[in-house]
């Protein structure tokens, strides 16, 4: 046996989250484990209708508006995905809670206090149980969007703006450091998916 745990991938745009998320989940297939993947925003029909208005270079939204739509959209996953999989198969999410603090606290100066708040009201009783931060240098990171053939309204904020989330994401990392895990996507990638998978292995165990 097993255990059920949820696993989060964070981190800012071409720090590698998806591709890491994306080689677990085929690491669990692979080995016969039931797992549940959803992606943030998305993730449900209605998810994915929101995550289509949020990310649309067309969508001009006000950023309290922006964090209202990521809220709902995860309320979404909550309500029809995670409730009832919860501790009963491995959860796989690509971004959750701690990207909205990244981006809509340190990044957009948003309330700290109403975002921990509407989290903890979504939430409820469930839990993350391992968080993997994926870290990147500007230069990779300005190197690996600029190979994105679509663009969404999330890529194209300046330098400045990625750095402040990032060094957000470090504080909640620094709070956390018991459910956190630091990915350098800087470094050679098949020895980051070694130690993703070592650390998986040994948190199911």
């Amino acid at each position: 046996m097993y255990k059920k745990s949820l696993i989060v991938f964070e981190g800012i745009e071409g720090s590698g989250k998806t591709l890491h998320s994306n080689y677990l989940a085929n690491y669990l297939k692979k080995k016969k484990i039931k797992f549940l993947k959803l992606r943030e925003p998305g993730g449900n029909v209605n998810s994915e209708k929101i995550r289509k208005l949020l990310l649309s270079n067309r969508s001009k939204f006000h950023k309290k508006t922006d964090l209202l739509l990521y809220c709902a959209a995860r309320n979404e996953n909550i309500e029809n995905q995670i409730k009832k999989n919860f501790r009963k198969k491995i959860i796989i999410i690509d971004r959750f809670v701690d990207s909205t603090l990244a981006y809509q606290h340190y990044g957009m100066n948003i309330n700290y206090q109403f975002i921990k708040l509407i989290n903890k009201y979504l939430l409820n009783n469930i839990k993350i149980d391992l968080t993997f931060l994926n870290l990147v240098n500007y230069k990779n990171l300005k190197k690996r969007l600029s190979k994105r053939k679509n663009l969404n309204r999330y890529d194209k904020f300046n330098i400045s703006f990625y750095k402040k989330v990032q060094k957000g994401y470090i504080t909640i990392a620094k709070k956390n450091k018991n459910k956190y895990k630091i990915i350098d996507s800087n470094k050679d990638i098949f020895k980051n998916r070694e130690l993703i998978i070592e650390s998986v292995t040994k948190l199911l165990k």
